[in-house]
């Protein structure tokens, strides 16, 4: 990470005219302070009048030290894929609904920024995966998630059998909807919603969560990150592999998925005081009285 910052990227959650006003707002406040402000190609068609260059998320990544975005935790994680193999950091700004990864808000972003421009600001590093599709031991997919890796039935007429591998050892032969494989991140998204543990983005694991298994014995299970985690289809009706909502590959008998750590990291800033037991909290309304 390069600091202190110069060169700023904005992105605005895709096709979300609301976001305009608050985009040209920032870009404003951080061109007064003497910083190079970029638009993502796709926000700046919604600004009128644009008076900052546009890129392409792919190139604007190449050429900025600092990327913030506005919109929900979906944009964050499109976002995140792009920059973080350009180890950009990232700020998020929350204009969706839940906000997990995005934890500024329109009213208090002004205040916060200068904050973390100054250096005050909270560092936190997330794991993402890889994941490769094999078909006769040859690539046809490959891509990166910051959630999860989910493979599921694209139908609602039968069930997925698939066998898992962790690290070439055999864990088990599963008929279900699908798996999920999180990381911490991901821990509190899909992987919740089907009965996995959240887990804290410090640590230094994934999960495996079954989704709706055909056994009353099998359970979510946490392993090292450094694992190679292997998925073989033994039935493919009509059968996906998803990363994060955002890429998918349709998959067929014998495929198999392979699940490793990426490399680098995704690095978020927060402000100082940042807390993620107060975020859980307060998203999943822990703070309401009974």
């Amino acid at each position: 990470m390069k600091f202190p910052f110069e060169n700023v990227a904005l992105i605005g959650k895709h096709k979300s005219p609301e976001v305009a006003v608050h985009v040209l707002r920032l870009a404003e406040f951080l061109s007064a302070r003497g910083l190079s402000v970029v638009v993502d190609e796709l926000t700046a068609e919604l600004l009128a009048d644009n008076p900052y260059p546009s890129m392409a998320l792919a190139d604007m990544a190449a050429v900025t030290d600092l990327a913030i975005v506005m919109g929900g935790d979906g944009t964050m994680l499109n976002i995140a894929r792009t920059f973080s193999p350009h180890h950009v950091p990232l700020i998020g700004v929350n204009q969706g609904r839940l906000g997990f990864l995005t934890d500024l808000t329109p009213e208090n972003m002004l205040d916060s920024i200068e904050a973390m421009l100054e250096g005050r600001f909270v560092t936190e590093q997330r794991l993402l995966l890889s994941a490769r599709v094999l078909r006769d031991e040859v690539e046809v997919f490959s891509g990166l998630a910051f959630n999860e890796v989910v493979v599921h039935r694209s139908n609602i007429s039968s069930m997925v059998e698939f066998e898992v591998r962790i690290d070439g050892q055999y864990l088990y032969n599963q008929r279900a909807d699908g798996l999920i494989v999180a990381t911490p991140t991901g821990s509190t998204a899909y992987a919740m919603s089907a009965g996995g543990p959240i887990l804290h983005p410090g640590l230094e694991v994934l999960e495996l969560v079954p989704i709706c298994p055909h056994t009353l014995s099998n359970r979510p299970i946490v392993v090292n990150s450094l694992s190679v985690l292997e998925i073989l289809m033994h039935r493919t009706d009509d059968i996906r592999v998803r990363l994060d909502s955002h890429s998918n590959f349709d998959m067929q008998l014998n495929d198999k998925i392979v699940v490793t750590r990426h490399p680098d990291h995704a690095c978020l800033l927060h402000p100082l005081g940042h807390s993620y037991y107060t975020t859980l909290r307060e998203k999943l309304l822990w703070n309401q009285a009974l």
